[in-house]
Parts: structure tokens; C-alpha cells; sequence
């Protein structure tokens, strides 16, 4: 990997450290426990961004898209220790700036939590959420589900 000094954010998937974003993400809220063969089937179909510093990588998000009407962006996460340092606007900010995530019809995302970061990029609550439907499997990656 170069040698970084400062907060960079690349897509290229050759410098993502895929055990450190897995270990991260199997432990996450929302994709506790995912096998490790479906983390990287989405890693490998998905555009993602990988945040480093000096070196190593301490955050990553991933957009699903068809990069002309429709995106869903996901499994963003800068590593706690280096929360609350502004690193997360900074990653989400090249991922709203990237060229294939512009013009798009819809954007969404899901957060428990993070509602105000993302409102400062222009996400808003779902306006007709009843027109929206889902299908949520909970707990599919528990006890061997899949």
C-alpha cells in the first residue's frame, strides 16, 4: 500500500483489507454474523470505498447501484477509535462526489442511529413509507441459516 499521511479514500477494491472489514462487519448490528463467503460476494459486486490513514484502513462503505436511476448505500463504518475526528463526512462526501453515484433518481440508506450525519449529505426520512415494502429476513445469519 502507498504511504498515505493523511485521510484518503480510494475505491480500489486491491486496497481494501477484506479481513479487517469483515471482522468489523460480522460484529455490526446489521449483518451480525454474516458469512464470510456473502461478505465478499457483496464486496465484489458492489462499489465500495475504503477509508485510510498512515497506512491502514479505519473505515469503508459499500453502494449498490445500476449507477443510473437507484442506489443503497451500506456497511459504513469508520473503526471507533477514530470516531468523532470528522472522518466519516469526509468518507461520505467521496461517496456522494463519485461520478457514477450522480443523477440518480433515488438514493436510500438504513441507520439506527446516524440519522443527523446522514441529513447533513441530503438524505431524509422515506416521505411516503407507506409505498415502500420490504422483505427482511431477521436473524438469517444465525445458527447456520444459511
Amino acid at each position: 500500500m502507498r504511504g498515505l499521511s493523511v485521510l484518503e479514500v480510494s475505491c480500489d477494491k486491491e486496497m481494501l483489507n477484506l479481513e479487517y472489514i469483515y471482522s468489523y462487519l460480522k460484529e455490526s448490528y446489521w449483518s451480525k454474523n454474516i458469512p464470510k463467503s456473502l461478505f465478499l460476494k457483496s464486496v465484489e459486486n458492489s462499489l465500495c470505498f475504503g477509508a485510510y490513514l498512515n497506512d491502514e484502513q479505519m473505515g469503508f462503505a459499500r453502494v449498490v447501484s445500476d449507477f443510473s436511476t437507484f442506489a443503497y448505500l451500506c456497511d459504513v463504518f469508520i473503526d471507533d477509535q477514530f470516531k468523532g475526528r470528522g472522518y466519516s463526512k469526509k468518507l461520505l462526501l467521496e461517496v456522494m462526489k463519485h461520478p457514477e453515484l450522480q443523477g440518480l433518481r433515488r438514493f436510500c440508506l438504513g441507520t439506527k442511529d446516524a440519522q443527523g450525519l446522514y441529513e447533513k449529505f441530503g438524505f431524509s426520512h422515506i416521505r411516503h413509507p407507506e409505498n415502500w415494502m420490504e422483505i427482511n429476513r431477521k436473524g438469517l445469519y444465525i445458527d447456520g441459516a444459511l
